[in-house]
């Protein structure tokens, strides 16, 4: 018998899964002060979604990762 592999990638999000990577984006972008409509938006929602099908799936991971993959996190003062 041949089995199929499936990778996570492959499989389509339920609505839950949109809910968290919503909530994600929403913060990601109101940190940033992101306009929704534009092009920046656009492409934070991409690395959501993208790092999420990955296997990111605590939103604070996903948050610090969207964030950090965008530029948009500033480093630590000491």
């Amino acid at each position: 018998m041949v089995q199929t592999i499936i990778n996570r990638s492959d499989v389509p999000l339920d609505a839950r899964d949109l809910e968290m990577c919503q909530c994600v984006f929403d913060e990601v972008r109101s940190v940033a002060k992101v306009a929704k409509d534009s092009e920046e938006a656009e492409r934070i929602a991409a690395i959501t979604i993208e790092l999420y099908r990955q296997g990111v799936r605590n939103p604070d991971h996903l948050k610090v990762m969207v964030g950090a993959a965008r530029g948009l996190i500033a480093p630590r003062e000491e």
